[in-house]
């Protein structure tokens, strides 16, 4: 699965729409990385990728990645890492050993960042993260590894339940995926509503593979809550709201907390997602972040579609940090190491500084779909649209 033809391939496709780029120097920085292209969590990886694959292209074009005062083209070196967290760390192992890259960019998913982050530490080889959120990343030793998530599950249950209160919401039904951030999430967002006076009528758990949520939606509809809470991944949110929609069940409001960022989602749907609120820090509507519609629209026009609103953005996000740190500290690790852990970095979702190994600036955040346009409506200050509940 080994990738080295990108800039090639880029060259090419810029010849054939008629581009001219600037001329790039024969020595590229060679990128490593792993991802999900095959496997439970494949699906829901090339939202990353993509990312990736942007950026490289839109950085070989403007003339190559800054080294330090040396405009170098990009080359990729990506493996499959089969959604297996275990051949994650083996594959980055490879990469800094035998491949020896330049760089490295994450791969999709909290389980493979922790493993790959013992392995960075032992080599001393400094990581940008991406889509890892859980508690635990602040047990990751600090020094090689950073995360810039603000979707932190002990900080999304209390911002949750402030905003449903704030809402007027006052009973809540919940459903959650057995899978550990789903669970993690329940862990802290069940304290936090009972601490908002807010009352649970149902909590019940599912398995990753269900097919069929009708006898637990039934028991939601007999229920009447204000709010639905399915602490979704990406295979159950289509399930969920394909089901709920057949049993008329309609609420004030539902909360997805992974799926309804991703584009098939909302082409799924169509204007039956608007309302639907999930989990996000970013927006393409927040005016006060000038590179976020820029990324948008060139993520739209060269994919056909709209990144993804967490992992997409964060993926770029992370891009973006590893670029300007490279820019002042060039490749070596120390000074690179240096140059993330103290510096402030300038991104499509606003100014990223890290406080150890996490985001010290980004709020926790939600967006909802309104009029089939993802609005961040949490926390006021960076709201692009009040929330709408019905």
């Amino acid at each position: 699965m080994l990738r080295r033809q990108l800039f090639g391939l880029m060259a090419g496709a810029a010849a054939l729409a008629g581009i001219s780029s600037p001329a790039l120097a024969t020595d590229p920085v060679r990128i490593g990385y792993t991802i999900a292209r095959t496997g439970l969590f494949a699906a829901a990886a090339p939202s990353q990728e993509q990312a990736y694959t942007l950026w490289a292209e839109q950085v070989n074009a403007a003339g190559g990645l800054d080294v330090a005062g040396e405009m170098r083209p990009i080359e990729f070196v990506s493996y499959d890492d089969e959604s297996d967290p275990a051949k994650a760390a083996q594959l980055y192992e490879r990469l800094i050993t035998s491949d020896n890259v330049d760089l490295l960019l994450a791969p999709w998913g909290t389980p493979h960042h922790l493993n790959v982050a013992g392995v960075v530490e032992r080599y001393g080889f400094p990581m940008v993260g991406n889509t890892a959120a859980s508690v635990m990343i602040r047990e990751v030793q600090p020094g090689n590894i950073w995360f810039p998530t603000s979707a932190i599950p002990d900080q999304i249950g209390p911002a949750l339940a402030q905003m449903l209160h704030e809402a007027g919401i006052q009973s809540v039904a919940i459903l959650a995926n057995v899978l550990p951030y789903s669970q993690e999430n329940l862990q802290f967002l069940t304290p936090a509503l009972q601490a908002q006076g807010i009352e649970i009528l149902m909590s019940e758990n599912y398995p990753p593979d269900i097919s069929d949520m009708t006898p637990l939606l039934t028991q939601v509809r007999a229920a009447e809550p204000d709010a639905v809470l399915a602490l979704t991944y990406p295979a159950d949110a289509f399930l969920y709201t394909g089901q709920a929609r057949e049993l008329g069940i309609a609420p004030h409001l539902q909360f997805l907390l992974i799926g309804p960022t991703i584009d098939a989602f909302g082409k799924a749907f169509g204007p039956a997602a608007d309302g639907i609120v999930t989990l996000a820090h970013w927006s393409p509507e927040q005016e006060a972040w000038p590179r976020a519609r820029p990324f948008f629209d060139a993520y739209v026009a060269r994919f056909d579609q709209e990144p993804d609103y967490l992992d997409s953005a964060l993926a770029y996000m992370s891009v973006e940090i590893l670029q300007q740190a490279v820019a002042q500290a060039g490749l070596d690790h120390d000074a690179l190491r240096a140059a993330i852990a103290n510096g402030t970095f300038d991104t499509i979702n606003g100014e990223v500084r890290f406080d150890g190994v996490q985001n010290a600036i980004t709020p926790t955040a939600f967006v909802q779909r309104q009029d089939g346009r993802m609005q961040l409506v949490w926390p006021p200050e960076i709201a692009t649209a009040p929330l709408v509940t019905r």
